[in-house]
């Protein structure tokens, strides 16, 4: 920890300070850091990230938690010749600037300044420009930084009027009293050098001083794990002395006795750090970002709305109507006093874009058991047909933001996303961002490699650490005797263990997250800034966490391969046998489909395949939609261990018990064993008369081992089983039974989603194997693994996959005749779409190929190179001209050579080669007779 030494005469805060989000820079841990300057008797405390606010609302929450009072910051980037100019030399040509929001306007702009300059300025960086800070200064406050800022890099050059100019125009851009010369002492002779000047500029300007000290870590004792952070960051080798690094171990946290003594010739630099406290006031606790507003026809109430089509709905979709109108009064009721009608209506408008666009989807969850959500067309799941539980999604007694989380075709979820920017504009609408966090295995590999361990070494200490979340480097000295014996065997590896465990859960990378989207009414720079994603589109700066707090919608669109298998073969299906199928109206009692399965002909199936799978589901011989939910459901870790149970029950050779009468209608579905959430929320509503509601904070409490909770609602548990006729000591063993269930349980209305899709797939493969093989090859083109596997399971079912074929050319996997596959020239590995492209425009507008030479030299121009020729040839693809793959791979180099010869030719306009005109080239050419060669064996074709 730092050194505390006296009581501080001055008050001091730091203002200059990077976290772990100046990734693989900074070392700060935030709520770390925060920590030692509540310890340290500060009273305030600044983030200053590079160029990005990834940490900002982490940051701020944690100081509100603490008591201490969060300055939010960041240090920009600023390219002098403006932030559009991206060239060489331009990455080099940036400076420093430490920037600071007074109040909400300035973290307003604090934002859009960060989001223009991730996504408008970005090279190499983030950058942002003089102009764009005049337009957005307004409630910032600046200061000169480091050695790397305009101003002192001005001096360091010996240009004191250009630094003292330039100051004055960051005075000019911030306002009187809002800019200010920021003094470090890091003992580095540059520092030194410009001391004077920078404080000389700041007489003479009338400018305030800050003294700060650019924290990059906590202590000063993790100047050695800081320096392992950045050689990670850069690929280099902490024994490298020509790389970057920090010259001394002062960049950490120092104590207010430190700074005091470091400038103790200029204190009102110590003095002015908390006049800049005093002067940023931003809070954002109550600031709550309003919901978009939904497509309501004009002079309507939004939720009558949205009663108006749940009715409708409910008449148009449900088989009783009458029946289920209780329920669906009530759920509005809910709905309408938790205040998310809204959220009801924009998830619709979304569903039913999709439906517009012909896009497959699916709602996963407990989305599945609201009946407004299948009346208004958000689900295709009857909630009353599978007596799922409205409560396990909207709960009247704990109230949160429901959650519908929604699958589309993988290949099409571009699209959603697409319409979403249309409908709400591009500027409200963000994916967003996560972080990669250095694991114990990664932090083990990266440390090793930096400080020069081999791979080998850093693989035998990594993998003895199970490959499972949550584990982490002192669990696995703890739990596992080898590696522990490893690391106390061997210093070197003590040594290394020490270093990794410094850096272990960092944060090392920015991603995008899978499904999360974000959509504001606002403009979202009005509450979070953007950063740059994976592709350069927008992302959010702060993870999902912060924006559910700061009360963005979120949204999960995820992409799904299994409805993309869907779409593909229905596509197939129409193609092949000209019939139009609806997968909502497969009838739900195939015989064909259950023989199937309880043969165990699962490759494909969704949910449903791998080799514990299908053992149970050939064991089970499923014969409804029920049953392979309660599959899906138990075959996970906990409850699988009652899966041979429920089997036996089915059959008959075990007989289900219940403690008490109200149990059975509960379980009976399941075979006496409790495999759902819903119905332990039901079992404690039937025995102890506890509503839904209650039952399911109960289930979470349970879930999440809260004694507290427990104990308190255990008493009402009691009491309530006794008021129902239920003895104490059945009560006991009641409660008991339920623990372990609440903790593992299933959410059925999830369950239920997954079966209806595993039947679904199962379903057409069952009833179109061909068409359902076809697509799934098309779709898992990609991983190699599968194309085998599916290969072998077409083989199996007695349909024959065709070699890929130049002259009979598709992108991808193709039905010929009915019963064939085409084996798709795109799956060739190796072989890019332009050349695939090219191979097919070619048959079309000239013919097909009828020699090795001839091929190349049309298809040369589209890349097609040595690699390419030889993966086509090896697969086959050009069978059709010479069967003879050796005698191909034999002249494949020098048909290419050939092929750029005779482009050269063409290039300088000598004809006569091709006969003098351009539509007899290929028919004119002559092409040399390839020698005759012996052909692979018939491993070799396989290999």
């Amino acid at each position: 920890m730092p050194i505390h030494g006296k009581p501080m005469s001055r008050p001091f805060c730091h203002l200059h300070n990077h976290t772990e989000y100046s990734l693989l820079d900074g070392a700060n841990r935030i709520p770390q850091m925060v920590a030692s300057a509540k310890e340290m008797g500060m009273e305030a405390l600044a983030i200053s990230d590079h160029g990005v606010m990834f940490g900002v609302m982490e940051f701020y929450f944690e100081c509100k938690k603490k008591g201490i009072k969060p300055i939010l910051g960041v240090e920009a980037y600023v390219a002098p010749g403006g932030y559009a100019k991206k060239g060489k030399g331009e990455e080099k040509d940036s400076y420093h600037l430490l920037l600071h929001a007074r109040d909400l306007e300035g973290y307003r702009n604090l934002c859009k300044l960060s989001s223009i300059a991730a996504l408008q300025g970005y090279y190499y960086r983030p950058r942002i420009d003089h102009d764009l800070l005049k337009e957005h200064s307004k409630g910032l406050i600046g200061t000169s930084a480091c050695l790397g800022s305009e101003v002192c890099q001005e001096l360091l050059r010996g240009n004191y009027d250009k630094a003292q100019y330039t100051a004055g125009m960051y005075s000019e851009i911030f306002g009187e009293g809002n800019y200010f010369i920021e003094l470090q002492d890091h003992q580095l002779p540059e520092q030194a050098q410009i001391r004077d000047s920078l404080i000389k500029i700041a007489r003479d300007l009338k400018l305030p001083l800050i003294a700060t000290n650019d924290a990059h870590y906590l202590c000063k004792s993790d100047a050695q794990p800081h320096d392992v952070l950045l050689c990670i960051q850069m690929g280099e080798l902490v024994a490298n002395t020509n790389r970057m690094k920090f010259q001394t171990d002062e960049f950490y946290l120092k104590s207010p006795q430190e700074m005091e003594a470091l400038f103790s010739d200029v204190p009102e630099a110590i003095e002015n750090t908390m006049m800049v406290a005093e002067m940023c006031n931003v809070e954002l606790d109550k600031q709550q970002a309003p919901m978009p507003q939904p497509d309501v026809p004009d002079g309507k109430d939004n939720f009558e709305y949205l009663r108006e089509q749940a009715l409708e709905g409910l008449k148009a979709r449900v088989k009783d109507p009458e029946v289920c109108l209780e329920r669906l009064n009530y759920e509005l009721d809910v709905i309408q006093k938790t205040g998310f009608g809204d959220y009801f209506l924009l998830v619709k408008e979304f569903a039913q874009a999709t439906r517009d666009r012909g896009i497959y989807y699916g709602v996963r969850g407990s989305a599945a058991g609201s009946l407004v959500s299948y009346c208004v067309g958000i689900t295709d799941v009857d909630p009353v047909e599978y007596d799922l539980t409205f409560e396990r999604f909207l709960n009247p007694e704990r109230i949160s933001m429901p959650d519908i989380d929604m699958d589309f075709e993988d290949a099409r979820r571009d699209e959603v996303i697409q319409y979403v920017n249309e409908r709400f504009g591009s500027d409200h609408v963000a994916q967003i961002i996560t972080f990669g966090t250095l694991g114990a295995k990664a932090a083990i590999k990266d440390a090793g490699r930096v400080l020069g361990y081999t791979p080998q070494e850093t693989d035998r200490l990594c993998k003895v650490i199970p490959t499972l979340p949550g584990w982490s480097i002192d669990r696995a000295i703890s739990e596992v005797a080898e590696f522990r014996d490893m690391v106390n065997s061997d210093p070197r590896m003590k040594s290394l263990i020490e270093t990794a465990k410094s850096v272990e859960g960092i944060s090392r990378h920015a991603g995008v997250h899978a499904a999360g989207v974000v959509i504001s009414r606002d403009p979202l720079v009005d509450y979070v800034p953007l950063f740059r994603g994976n592709d350069g589109q927008p992302v959010t700066a702060y993870e999902m966490g912060i924006l559910e707090k700061i009360g963005l919608l979120k949204m999960d669109f995820l992409g799904l391969s299994n409805l993309t298998v869907l779409a593909r073969a229905v596509e197939n299906i129409k193609r092949t046998r000209d019939i139009d199928l609806d997968i909502l109206k497969f009838p739900d009692n195939d015989d064909a489909t259950f023989e199937m399965l309880a043969r165990g002909e699962t490759i494909g199936v969704f949910q449903l395949e791998g080799g514990g799978m299908t053992r149970y589901v050939t064991q089970l011989k499923p014969n409804s939609v029920r049953e392979l939910a309660a599959m899906v459901a138990l075959y996970r870790p906990g409850p699988m261990e009652h899966i041979p149970r429920f089997i036996d029950t089915k059959f008959g050779r075990v007989q289900p018990s219940y403690l008490v009468e109200a149990m059975q209608p509960i379980l009976e579905e399941t075979y006496g064993i409790i495999v759902y959430q819903d119905q332990v929320l039901k079992l404690v509503q039937a025995i102890a008369g506890f509503t839904l509601g209650k039952a399911d904070v109960l289930r979470r409490a349970m879930g999440k081992k809260d004694a507290q909770a427990m104990a308190e609602m255990k008493t009402e548990f009691m009491a309530g089983i006794a008021d129902h006729g239920v003895s104490p000591a059945n009560g006991e063993k009641i409660w008991e039974m339920l623990l372990p269930f609440a903790g593992y349980a299933f959410n059925k209305a999830h369950a239920v989603c997954y079966a209806i899709l595993a039947y679904q797939t199962a379903y057409l493969k069952a009833n179109y194997p061909v068409e359902y093989m076809a697509a799934l090859l098309a779709v898992y083109r990609s991983k190699e693994d599968r194309v085998i596997a599916f290969i072998e399971e077409c083989r199996r079912k007695k349909i024959k996959v065709l070699p890929p074929d130049v002259n009979a050319p598709s992108v991808d996997f193709q039905i010929e005749h009915g019963t064939s596959i085409r084996f798709g020239l795109v799956a060739i590995k190796g072989v890019g779409e332009s050349i695939v492209e090219a191979i097919i425009k070619e048959r079309e507008s000239a013919g097909s190929f009828r020699h090795l030479f001839e091929f190349t030299d049309r298809v040369k121009t589209a890349g097609l190179n040595k690699t390419a020729l030889e993966a086509l040839i090896k697969a086959g693809a050009l069978d059709g001209i010479d069967p003879n793959r050796r005698k191909l791979l034999n002249v494949a180099e020098a048909a290419l050579m050939f092929a750029d010869s005779a482009n050269k030719n063409r290039l300088a306009g000598q004809d006569s080669l091709f006969g003098g005109g351009k539509e007899s080239e290929s028919s004119a050419i002559s092409f040399p007779v390839l020698p005759d060669s012996e052909d692979n064996t018939r491993s070799e074709r396989l290999a």
